[in-house]
């Protein structure tokens, strides 16, 4: 599957041909910051949700799971972001999205107190393509740098990424401390399926990129290392995949945030991908704190 994006009255049409469904807050970073809450961790949310009923229920999800979220609604412009997601019986997940409000976030909604606050600012490559968003990036990247804290990224989608390379790859150089892709984005912006000249590559580009390869686990490529395998972890039963990157994110970015070794910090990100690809929805069910005790990760 993969995401394309569509404008409002598309995202009208597509709903009401939809057969019935359920409606769950969702988004890749905000899925992120909710598995990174499920694992204990703290931390706030800059994204943009129109002053609409979607826009409420998004908030209070958030910060029903202790998120301080904070940005300003939209008050007059396009409504809150939404994205239609079909999952076929193989578990891969199709989606269009309207991003409305969610592609209008500034450098006015960059709270630096918050940024310069965390241990690892993380930016998500769907917003990229907004030039109002990304100049959002570089401001709260310049803030993280000034603070001696990390900035991170996910590449989202390889569409996304084959448009802006260029620009992708200037952004990463200068400001960003450590890369998620899957295996798809990482080709798409390495320009190579040959693992190796990937990772010579994301060695030069980047301190730290993660490669998650589905079923086959994930690769951690740090520039003054040697790669670390991280292997996948089996899902009760595989339903959908949709946020299985955004937990693995959570995870990894939860254990990098507490100086826990790679090996380790990957194998959260594992943890907590399985726990999301076992049922519908992109955020966890279970407690994922619980789940990584379990298994002698926390």
């Amino acid at each position: 599957g993969g995401m394309i994006l569509i404008d409002e009255d598309q995202a009208k049409d597509i709903y009401g041909a939809m057969a019935p469904g359920v409606e769950i807050s969702g988004g890749s970073a905000a899925n992120s910051i909710a598995a990174l809450a499920s694992l204990g961790g703290k931390g706030g949310f800059v994204g943009k949700v129109a002053a609409d009923a979607l826009g409420d229920i998004f908030r209070h999800d958030l910060r029903a799971l202790g998120v301080v979220f904070d940005t300003p609604p939209l008050e007059q412009g396009p409504g809150t972001g939404r994205c239609l997601v079909n999952v076929t019986p193989d578990a891969q997940r199709s989606m269009t999205t309207y991003l409305g409000a969610a592609g209008l976030v500034s450098p006015a909604d960059i709270d630096e107190a918050l940024v310069t606050s965390a241990a690892i600012t993380f930016f998500e490559g769907y917003l990229f393509e907004q030039p109002v968003a990304r100049n959002a990036f570089i401001k709260a990247c310049a803030a993280a740098k000034a603070a001696g804290k990390r900035a991170a990224i996910t590449l989202s989608d390889s569409s996304c990424v084959d448009r802006q390379h260029g620009a992708f790859v200037e952004f990463i150089g200068a400001h960003v401390d450590i890369l998620l892709a899957n295996e798809r984005e990482a080709e798409t912006l390495f320009e190579s399926s040959d693992l190796n000249v990937i990772a010579e590559r994301a060695r030069k580009l980047c301190p730290l990129t993660a490669v998650t390869r589905s079923e086959k686990g994930s690769i951690l490529i740090p520039r003054d290392g040697a790669i670390v395998e991280i292997a996948a972890v089996k899902p009760d039963r595989l339903v959908d995949t949709t946020g299985a990157g955004d937990a693995y994110a959570a995870g990894l970015l939860f254990g990098l945030a507490r100086s826990m070794p790679l090996e380790e910090a990957g194998a959260l990100g594992a943890l907590a991908a399985s726990e999301v690809i076992s049922h519908f929805g992109a955020r966890p069910e279970k407690n994922l704190a619980e789940l990584a005790k379990a298994a002698g990760l926390l």
